[in-house]
């Protein structure tokens, strides 16, 4: 949406994403330090699988 409102924008990033992967967002007051850890945890694991190791 964001490269549809402003196509100057495709010519500074192209084709790649606009955020990057590891982006996490959430209200204060919706996490604590167990969610956080959490997802730090599975993004790793992603990172591992996305790298082809074990």
């Amino acid at each position: 949406m964001l490269f549809d409102r402003h196509p100057e924008y495709r010519n500074k990033w192209g084709d790649r994403h606009f955020w990057a992967r590891g982006y996490y967002v959430s209200t204060v007051g919706n996490v604590n330090e167990e969610t956080i850890l959490k997802y730090i945890k599975e993004q790793e694991e992603n990172d591992k699988v996305a790298d082809g190791r074990k």
